[in-house]
């Protein structure tokens, strides 16, 4: 692993996210770029999460959050916060939460 610092950071991601394999999407791109935390939906319609890793694949994943997503979704915004160093990793994989 390179020696570039660790990062937490909680999301929110708001627009038409539900219903259009938004998590399944987040899932496949996280573990894409070696990320390792969860997403799921929300009562409130939008997919919520946490992202950790090197801190260049984490703001990667940020803009994947902000501005790609899956195909069929219509994302109106993306909110991170609790953003924080961490000394090691707290999941193990990229994980789809029901």
């Amino acid at each position: 692993m390179s020696s570039e610092e660790l990062i937490s950071v909680d999301y929110e991601v708001f627009g038409k996210v539900q219903g259009v394999f938004f998590r399944k999407y987040t899932q496949a791109e996280g573990k894409k770029l070696g990320l390792v935390g969860w997403v799921q939906n929300t009562e409130a319609g939008t997919v919520q999460g946490q992202l950790q890793g090197p801190r260049s694949k984490v703001e990667k994943m940020q803009e994947w959050l902000k501005s790609t997503g899956s195909p069929k979704s219509c994302i109106a915004k993306a909110e991170f916060k609790n953003e924080k160093t961490i000394e090691s990793l707290e999941h193990s994989s990229f994980n789809v939460v029901k």
